[in-house]
């Protein structure tokens, strides 16, 4: 068994335990230090007691260091509370690194077989132990070499800020970001900025370490600011850091059943044996730690020399399938369409509608009352313009290495929620795409902000020429809808043909919200695809 034995050194409880070879090897071992005590390690005891026995992870030292003022002793500077109400934090963290390295080590390093040197000793911790760990890699390198941060607080006041303005003073250092991509999901707070601070934090670390096999980073899907999930992570931490048998652990590249990210590499999943003519590739987003799968459309005919124009859509498993039939029909005649891309950004899940999903992508922040129309609770929302910088940053110079692309002609599509998203492009970032095509627009979303925002858009319109199109097609369904489609292209009319080139709205009379979508696609791909002269009037 693993030995546990409980000491206090100048006022400090300390919990340590001693892996199974200990008794009677007589040879030293790496210490690792854990923040917050004994947890972690009480939390994967049995496990942990069979990976070192198994040979599947090196023996260490483990020393569970208390505190009772954690948020003074694991914050760096003073911060004002995360939440109104709370105690502020102390920034006591300088003084307790030290006192780790100072004070602490050297006791255990002469009570016990230790490997002494900052190589072999590792710094662990979760949460706000984590932050104070990461901090620690910048204070006292001298006396640590491996860092494990799970689900550091990385949205602490002025961290992100710190990280970006100093650099590591050791390079040979290794360390271990874990993070759930659900952290700080339902946050109002700073605490929402959990995951896209720790994301940016590891591109700063990756650019400064030496060697790219020292820091690793683990995003656990649907994972949310839990021990439980936490906790699971220690043990992978200890294998990157100390490897198995004293060997250091090799890493697939890309392996994304466990959430490895290299340096945002797509992973490609290889062809769809069910769509003929298609690719199907996930790509985890450094943006917002989400995984999205990506449908592709390829061409019957090679490219034209500019490459081929491209259409992007949202809701990838809804409306991928019935676009690549269709296109895949319209293109093979020679007088029949241009070819083109079609690129669907989806999930990787089974059902063609992923609510949780969509509503935190394709939406700005509104909190929502009451239930949903169909009785369910309202997902989280408001990632819109995360989501926007996952296409702009991260997408499209993916699709425009993979593929002949035009990059004079492309467009967006989505439906319902995703036609509110397709509008909020045009508006906010309309250098994106050429061409718009709404469907059936969700432009009720926080009571018409659409709206709201189209003084300013019409200003832009009236001063510069956007050199765009759009299209909003809708059926005869709720009245609201109807009005609000109507409203808006309304109040565009007056921009055609000088800061908008095609402005078109056409009601599909007859078909509901989703019906809508089969008699929509053909007079879309014309809109997006015909050449100019051929396009047919919708």
């Amino acid at each position: 068994m693993i030995e546990m034995q409980q000491l206090e050194v100048e006022g400090r409880k300390l919990t340590v335990f001693l892996p199974p070879s200990y008794a009677f090897s007589g040879r030293p071992y790496p210490v690792v230090y854990l923040h917050d005590g004994a947890k972690l390690m009480m939390s994967t005891l049995n496990y942990m007691y069979r990976l070192f026995r198994e040979g599947l992870l090196a023996e260490v030292i483990v020393v569970g260091v208390d505190s009772e003022a954690r948020n003074d002793e694991y914050t760096p500077w003073p911060a004002h509370a995360a939440t109104e109400g709370k105690e502020p934090f102390g920034g006591l963290g300088g003084n307790y690194v030290n006192e780790l390295a100072d004070v602490i080590k050297p006791e255990i390093d002469r009570l016990f077989r230790t490997v002494q040197d900052a190589r072999s000793t590792g710094l662990v911790g979760y949460s706000l132990g984590g932050l104070i760990t990461l901090y620690a890699a910048y204070r006292r390198p001298d006396a640590f070499g491996n860092f494990g941060m799970l689900s550091p607080s990385t949205w602490y006041e002025g961290m992100l800020e710190y990280v970006e303005q100093h650099s590591l003073p050791n390079r040979e250092i290794r360390m271990y970001i874990s993070l759930g991509n659900r952290e700080g999901i339902y946050k109002s707070n700073i605490q929402q900025n959990a995951v896209a601070n720790t994301l940016q934090v590891y591109h700063r670390l990756s650019g400064q370490l030496q060697e790219t096999n020292r820091l690793r980073l683990d995003i656990l899907d649907d994972a949310t600011h839990d021990l439980v999930f936490m906790a699971r992570q220690f043990p992978e931490a200890l294998g990157w850091m100390y490897g198995h048998k004293g060997r250091q652990v090799t890493i697939k590249p890309n392996e994304i059943s466990r959430g490895i990210v290299h340096k945002g590499d797509a992973i490609v999943t290889g062809a769809s044996p069910a769509l003929p003519g298609t690719e199907t590739w996930d790509i985890r987003s450094m943006r917002n730690g989400m995984l999205y799968r990506i449908f592709v459309h390829l061409p019957l005919k090679p490219p034209p020399p500019e490459g081929y124009p491209v259409l992007y859509t949202v809701d990838g498993n809804a409306y991928f399938a019935s676009l690549n039939d269709a296109m895949r029909l319209q293109t093979r005649h020679p007088k029949g369409l241009p070819s083109g891309l079609i690129v669907a950004v989806g999930y990787p899940e089974d059902g063609p509608f992923v609510a949780e999903r969509r509503f935190r992508d394709l939406t700005v922040p509104d909190r929502q009352q009451g239930l949903r129309p169909d009785g369910s609770s309202w997902p989280v929302n408001g990632g819109a313009d995360t989501f926007l910088d996952f296409i702009e940053f991260e997408l499209m110079p993916q699709i425009e290495g993979r593929y002949p692309v035009d990059t004079r002609q492309q467009a967006l599509f989505g439906h319902s929620l995703g036609g509110f998203f397709t509008l909020y492009t045009l508006m906010r970032r309309n250098h994106l795409f050429q061409n718009y095509v709404a469907g059936s627009p969700s432009i009720w979303w926080k009571d018409r902000v659409l709206f709201d925002m189209l003084p300013e858009f019409e200003t832009r319109l009236r001063n510069s020429r956007l050199d765009c199109s759009l299209m909003i097609g809708i059926g005869g369904e709720d009245t609201k809808l109807l009005a609000n489609a109507k409203q808006f292209y309304d109040r565009l009319v007056p921009y055609e043909g000088s800061s908008i080139q095609r402005l078109r709205h056409h009601v599909f009379e007859g078909e509901g919200h989703m019906s809508v979508l089969q008699p929509m696609f053909s007079p879309m791909l014309r809109f997006v695809f015909a050449k100019e002269g051929e396009r047919l009037r919708i």
